[in-house]
């Protein structure tokens, strides 16, 4: 990966000077907890029911040989992370995930140490300290040395938990540890940050530590908190701005350090999951069409302009919702999809990331929801990898605001989602998509769900074709019912299905729509001019006011899409050089030459595939609605009645 022109090497000859200092906060130091109350023995009880003879710590490093550790020979009492990570293993011996935790913990502490070095040196501190420590510091600039102490500190503490995230991800497993908030975060000054940190950490493994993996999972879930921790406290720090406003890189590890934003890996880990074949998607034909096509529309980002031509000229789907009854295919989509991406980037050498974002991400700690939303999301958005992040099951995920049954988890993620799809900050480079999935979209929030670009219906088999193909598909081949007077999944032929598909929306199909559309037809007649589309698209705001100026774009990005309704030659992800490896500019002009010309039948149905979803979860969620308040009522006279039944 290549450095931006804007960022410091920070020398490794910096780093390698604090080796040292980390090595002697592993092995040991004393720190009584402030902010927070112990929860595991520290010092001398730390290891004492091991059997006489067994090893209880790491051995220490030796500064000279970085990477080769010897017995120690005295030990701090107090914090001893060598001792409490290899009680962690229960080996006598040190494992290679004590030894690899450990390894990154003292990369990590010098690495921050080192970036608290640089800046001190920046904004005068260091002369500072050195007058403090000789007692000249002068009586007007005290203020000045504690704000910058502590901005150092915070600068310190984000840097150590940031580069052991960093570190530590390609160890990352399938455990998942809950580690609950970090207390004990102070700001005096950096080693008394970091001693308070390591504490913390301390406790932590001794808690939930139980195994090498359980080990990385609960360092992973520390640095996580702490970087979170000190992010929200540090911001707003005075005199922080050095840190901020500064970029940083760590040659030999690829490390970028830029103030308090996480730093995220380029590699992706290995993807586990039962990928699909399209021929093994039946019916779905627009959302099938459109997954496979989304697919390629991403292997066409470019890592050296960090843009994709697609995002540039119209016709990316960057977020898009699909909605269905249970059972109609939604995980089939997501396997067929994320199974196309994971091939054409094995193809390509790209760098691949899913991730679903799931039930399991919503936290009872207040904020916890909502950090979790966010590193989701910058996860998927890194512009180093190709992603596709998904949302299943949106409307127990993110809640309605203000609505009654959401939590305060649910509320957080809903904010979290809208200002990401579609925030002032928002930056659509193309090179990933989030797809929202539902069997209820009517309970999704209102303004949540139109930030969803596109829609995808996902109605399952509806033609007799549909169901004899998919009983074929699931049966297999272990049989010898013979298959009868069918031609087997021509059904499934998605060009001819497409057209077919997207013919049956030149007029609407939900009864509050076709009144809207039969007036405004008789009125106008055929829906060909601006004039037109626009007055039909008036009349159907009229007729429900949420059909707004965000679903004008979303019909409109829609259509764009459309002009981009060709397939990328398959030969072009098959052979990378022919297309995906050519320059940004080149690949502009493929694509370019391949659009196709609007016309108002596209933008017709468009509108109307568009405005019948948004009926048709209007229609639900009133009903839904009405039918609560029903219940609400009888509820309440049965209340009544058998109130005045025991008075009397």
């Amino acid at each position: 990966m290549s450095g931006q022109r804007d960022e410091m090497e920070l020398r490794e000859a910096a780093i390698r000077a604090h080796y040292p200092t980390a090595e002697a906060m592993l092995e040991g130091f004393d720190h009584v907890p402030r902010l927070a109350k112990a929860r595991a023995p520290v010092g001398q009880e730390l290891g004492q029911e091991r059997s006489a003879g067994v090893v209880t710590g790491l051995r220490r490093f030796r500064s000279t040989t970085p990477g080769l550790v010897t017995r120690s020979t005295a030990r701090a009492e107090g914090v001893r992370l060598l001792d409490r990570i290899a009680e962690a293993t229960g080996d006598a011996l040190p494992t290679p995930a004590a030894a690899t935790v450990v390894q990154d913990l003292r990369r990590a502490l010098a690495i921050a140490l080192a970036i608290g070095e640089s800046f001190a040196t920046v904004t005068g501190l260091q002369e500072l300290k050195k007058a403090n420590l000789e007692g000249r510091l002068p009586q007007p600039r005290r203020a000045e040395f504690s704000e910058l102490l502590a901005a150092e500190s915070f600068a310190v503490l984000a840097t150590f938990a940031n580069a052991l995230s960093f570190l530590l991800a390609d160890q990352a497993g399938e455990e998942v540890v809950e580690i609950g908030a970090l207390e004990e975060v102070l700001s005096d000054n950096p080693i008394l940050a970091l001693h308070g940190a390591l504490w913390e950490l301390d406790q932590d493994i001794a808690t939930h530590a139980t195994d090498g993996g359980k080990l990385i999972a609960t360092v992973l879930a520390f640095a996580e908190e702490l970087s979170a921790k000190a992010a929200a406290r540090g911001a707003a720090a005075p005199r922080i701005a050095a840190f901020t406003g500064a970029n940083w890189r760590v040659a030999a590890d690829d490390l970028p350090i830029s103030g308090f934003a996480p730093p995220r890996k380029a590699r992706s880990a290995t993807l586990v999951m039962q990928f699909k074949r399209p021929e093994e998607v039946v019916g779905n034909h627009i959302a099938k069409y459109q997954a496979m096509r989304l697919a390629k529309m991403l292997m066409a980002y470019d890592f050296e302009r960090k843009l994709n031509p697609f995002a540039e000229l119209g016709g990316f789907i960057f977020t898009f919702m699909g909605d269905g009854a249970p059972g109609t295919g939604k995980t089939t989509l997501i396997q067929m999809m994320a199974g196309l991406l994971n091939d054409y980037c094995k193809v390509a050498g790209y760098p691949f990331r899913y991730r679903n974002f799931g039930i399991d991400n919503i936290d009872s700690y207040q904020g916890k929801s909502g950090q979790n939303a966010k590193a989701f999301i910058s996860e998927i958005m890194d512009p180093t990898v190709i992603g596709f992040g998904t949302v299943d099951d949106i409307d127990q995920i993110a809640g309605k605001r203000g609505g009654r049954q959401s939590s305060a988890g649910q509320q957080e993620v809903t904010a979290v989602l809208m200002e990401a799809f579609a925030g002032a900050n928002t930056v659509v480079r193309g090179n990933c998509t989030f797809g929202m999935f539902s069997n209820f979209p009517e309970n999704v929030d209102d303004a949540l769900r139109q930030r969803a670009g596109a829609r995808f219906l996902v109605d399952g088999p509806q033609t007799r074709a549909d169901y004899i193909d998919i009983l074929t598909l699931l049966l297999g081949n272990k049989h010898t019912i013979p298959l009868g007077d069918h031609d087997l999944y021509a059904a499934q032929e998605i060009q001819r299905a497409v057209a077919e598909s997207f013919a049956r929306h030149n007029r609407p199909a939900e009864p509050g729509l076709q009144s809207v559309f039969a007036q405004v037809s008789e009125k106008l007649g055929p829906l060909d001019t601006l004039e037109k589309l626009g007055a039909y698209l008036k009349a159907i705001q009229e007729a429900d006011p949420r059909f707004t100026g965000r679903a004008i774009k979303n019909i409109t990005d829609a259509v764009k899409v459309r002009a981009m309704d060709f397939e990328l030659p398959d030969e072009w992800m098959e052979t990378p050089d022919l297309f995906l490896f050519q320059p940004y500019e080149r690949k502009a002009e493929m694509i370019a030459e391949l659009r196709r010309p609007i016309t108002a039948e596209m933008v017709v149905q468009e509108i109307n595939r568009y405005a019948d979803s948004e009926f048709r979860y209007a229609d639900k969620s009133d009903e839904m609605a009405i039918d609560t308040m029903v219940r609400d009522m009888k509820r309440a006279d049965a209340a009544k009645r058998r109130y005045l039944e025991e008075k009397q």
